[in-house]
């Protein structure tokens, strides 16, 4: 598969609480998507996964590295940013939130075809993104406002809304995150269907590996800006490398093997990257003392990891994976 999305080296700043200050949300990352996949982009609350794809949309400016889509690089302007935001679509957390009270359903997803001059009766175009996002049959809908339906069909109302406009790509922030637990599987079974029968690519923000058990192709780990393994989903999953990656994984009622490790503390400041290994405050290797013994204490207290290749399509950043050979 060709990529259809690549990051270089993307940093993401903010002014910290004072003039000397900088927040490094997003430091320095790499990450590619291919046509017609789901890549999860999990780690906790704080740790830079959000603005990352608020930056690919220009939401959030970028301070330095790079974006391509479809092979074309990103730039500023207001005509290339129009553009790409009809072929990359964002799907936001709270469906709530992001539906305004006083449209009509009808008008919250017939609002980008107005905006993007989508051609088409726009009556038809509207009922068949209600339709495919599971709201049949979709006059039943269409006069409704928000607050008239569930919060699960809320959502399946912003799945239309940017499913209208037909894009490559569809960006989600914690999509499932504000529904019940028994609608969950229902929207992320919808978005994998969108996958296979369009061929759309997704990349889907969230704190839980469960979900990237149920939907994804790759999982992306990140932790304080930065990815800190990457690889196909059922890998990861199966044999997860980094010890972070382990700590979220030992949570997931799917991987009852593992053993739980509760992790130490709150992500840290990112205005105060920790030095070396940024996790390594948090690291239970670090913790138990393996680190020590295994001789690499001083890399994880002082060297800050890049991802290594541990296999095909699998990378790490962590000094015990390279000690051990991957």
């Amino acid at each position: 598969m060709s990529d259809l999305l690549r990051l270089r080296d993307v940093h993401v700043t903010f002014p910290g609480g004072s003039k000397s200050t900088v927040v490094r949300a997003v430091d320095g990352v790499d990450l590619a998507v291919a046509a017609g996949e789901v890549l999860a982009l999990v780690g906790e609350s704080g740790c830079g996964k959000t603005t990352l794809i608020r930056s690919i949309l220009g939401l959030e400016p970028i301070a330095s590295g790079s974006v391509e889509f479809d092979g074309e690089p990103v730039t500023g302007s207001r005509r290339a940013l129009r553009d790409l935001r009809r072929r990359v679509q964002m799907i936001f957390q709270d469906p709530s939130g992001a539906l305004n009270p006083r449209q009509t359903i009808y008008e919250a997803v017939a609002e980008g075809i107005r905006i993007h001059g989508v051609p088409g009766r726009e009556v038809d175009l509207v009922a068949d993104a209600l339709s495919r996002a599971g709201l049949r049959p979709a006059e039943r809908y269409m006069s409704r406002y928000p607050h008239e339906v569930s919060g699960g069909q809320r959502q399946r109302v912003l799945i239309a809304g940017a499913m209208v406009l037909q894009p490559q790509l569809l960006l989600a922030d914690e999509p499932v995150a504000s529904l019940d637990a028994s609608i969950r599987g229902e929207i992320l079974a919808l978005m994998r269907s969108l996958v296979d029968d369009t061929g759309i690519s997704i990349v889907a923000v969230t704190h839980d590996l469960g979900l990237a058990w149920n939907i994804a192709d790759r999982i992306a780990v990140m932790y304080l800006g930065r990815i800190v393994e990457i690889g196909g989903a059922e890998e990861v999953l199966a044999d997860p490398q980094h010890p972070y990656t382990k700590a979220l994984l030992s949570v997931v009622p799917e991987a009852d093997r593992m053993e739980q490790q509760i992790l130490v503390g709150e992500t840290p400041d990112p205005a105060a990257i920790p030095g070396g290994c940024r996790f390594h405050p948090r690291c239970p290797v670090v913790a138990s003392g393996e680190a020590e013994r295994l001789g690499i204490l001083d890399q994880c207290l002082g060297v800050d990891p890049a991802l290594v290749d541990t296999a095909p399509d699998r990378a790490v950043a962590c000094h015990l994976t390279v000690t051990r050979g991957g």
